[in-house]
Order: C-alpha cells, then structure tokens, then sequence
C-alpha cells in the first residue's frame, strides 16, 4: 500500500512528466521545418546533458561520474537507445502526424514485454498476449486510417514506420539495467546518455559533412528559441526526472498507466491547433490506450494475489 505521502509525491513527479512530454510531438513537428531531425535531436541532448551531469555531480558527488569500467556497455546501449530514438523519430515525424507518433510510442509497454519473451523466456500471460493484439491492431487504425493503401501513398506510413524503429531502439535500452547493477536510475541515465548524445553529434556532423544536410544559421536557432527550451529543460530534464522519481514513489505500473495520458494530451492539442481526426483513428487510439489499460489493472491484480 502506497502512503498518503509518497502517493502524492509520485503523482506531482508524474505529472511534470506528463506536462513535459504531453506537447513533445505537437512542438516537434512544427520545429522540423526550420531545423532538420539531425540538428535538433544532438543539439537538444548537447545542452540537456550538461544540465543531466550537473545534477549527477550535486546528487552523488563527482565520482558518480566513473564508468567503472562498463563505458562499452553504456557506449552501446547509450548508442542505440539516444541516437536510435531521437533520429528515426524526429525523422519520422517529418512525414507523419504527431498524433500518431504519440500513439505508436505508446506500444513501447507491450513491445518490451515481447522483448523479455524473446530474450529470456519469460511468456506474457494470455491476457497480456490480447492486449498486446489489440494495441497493435489499434495502431493499424490509425497509421492507416483502414485503408492501407492511401497511408502508403500519402506517405505516412514511413514516417510511421521510421518512428516504430525508434521506438523499438528505446525498448532495446530499456533491456539495459541487468548490466549497471548498483548503479541509480540518475547515474545509468547520465552515463549512457553521455556516449548518446556524442553518437549523436558525430552523426550530425557526418551529415553536414556528407552534404545530406546544412548547418543552422544563428537567425533559425534563435527563431525556435522558445521551443529549444521547452525540449532542453522540459523533455530532457525534468520529464526524465519527474518518470523516474514517479516509478520510484509508485511503481513502473502506474507510472506506466499515467503515460497513457500523454496521446490524449497530443490528440487535444491538435484538435485545438485546428486538426480533425476520423471516427476510425479516433477509435484505434482509444483501442490502444483501452488495451494498456487494461493489461495494466489485470497485471496489479495479479500482483496484489501474489502479495
């Protein structure tokens, strides 16, 4: 049972985190215009670490900073979690929706289940088997709106597709933790983030480089200045911090439950900025989050017997 206290310590924790990622896609989606996914997602990591070591260094003191040895293994994970994420999903949602990309991260939950299956052998129960069915099943309703064949000729369905391999490479880091035992949530965070955000800038400079793409002028930084912050100190600070104090007052669980806010959050904010949605995407988005949901409560239950 959860104490008054550290309930509503995890609630406000989440609920920055939700607040800070909630408007992640809409905000996105309207920089990517001015700079390209390769800038934006080193230069938004470039600060955000610093800020991440600062708070390390204040935290656990200078020596939290040692790799101890494991600086390939963070390297790696580090590597395909930072730069496999925020490339293929900025890239992504160049030539998608954002509520759609909210919808497709939300399948991070049940990929990683199918993750631990494949990787240890641990088989999800039936029950989680069916909502694992119906949330893909959902986000087919929306990706295509059921029509398969004018997602792929409109295009969508890669930027879709390129935003599902992001989300695959953040549930390929979350798998991880069983290599920095003793280390804290914060430190794995910084530490892996590190080698990350480095991929990510050679990536950016390779690009340049290669001619694929061009160096921002200062007048373009400066006129999405506002939005740099929101993702600096928003996405990358205090949301991360604001989930793992959450998991850490309530439980991965619930934590897990509240984030099935943030396609809710997208999908308002864009019904606001004028779009309109059909009833089919509409209903895949709620199939998706029903389906969460659901394996959710079923999987609590299963915990409180076990208890």
């Amino acid at each position: 049972m959860v104490a008054r206290a550290s309930l509503l310590q995890g609630l406000a924790w989440l609920g920055l985190a939700i607040l800070s990622w909630g408007a992640l896609f809409p905000v996105a989606k309207r920089t990517l215009p001015v700079l390209d996914p390769f800038f934006l997602a080193s230069f938004r990591y470039a600060i955000g670490i610093l800020i991440f070591i600062a708070i390390l260094w204040a935290v656990e003191g200078r020596r939290a900073l040692d790799f101890g040895g494991r600086l390939l293994p963070a390297a790696v994970y580090g590597v395909a979690g930072f730069c496999g994420f925020n490339l293929l999903v900025w890239w992504g949602l160049a030539y998608t929706r954002p509520e759609h990309a909210s919808v497709i991260m939300a399948l991070q939950t049940p990929m990683t289940a199918l993750a631990v299956w494949m990787l240890r052998g641990l088989r999800p129960a039936r029950f989680t088997l069916g909502c694992i069915g119906a949330a893909i099943g959902g986000v087919l309703l929306v990706v295509t709106k059921g029509n398969p064949l004018q997602a792929i000729g409109g295009g969508s369905l890669w930027g879709d597709l390129l935003v599902l391999l992001g989300a695959l490479s953040w549930v390929a880091y979350t798998q991880a933790g069983a290599h920095f035992a003793g280390w804290s949530p914060l430190r794995m965070t910084v530490l892996t983030a590190i080698p990350g955000t480095v991929g990510l800038i050679a990536i950016n400079a390779l690009t340049i480089g290669m001619g694929w793409t061009e160096l921002p002028s200062v007048a373009q930084v400066l006129s999405v200045k506002w939005q740099l912050a929101y993702f600096i100190i928003f996405t990358v600070v205090l949301g991360v911090l604001g989930f793992n104090n959450g998991v850490k007052h309530l439980g991965a669980l619930n934590a897990v439950l509240m984030l099935n806010l943030v396609p809710v959050i997208v999908f308002g904010i864009e019904a606001w900025l004028g779009r309109s949605f059909s009833a089919i995407e509409i209903g895949g988005a709620a199939l998706v989050i029903g389906a969460l949901v659901a394996n959710n409560l079923y999987l609590r239950h299963l915990g409180r017997q076990a208890a």
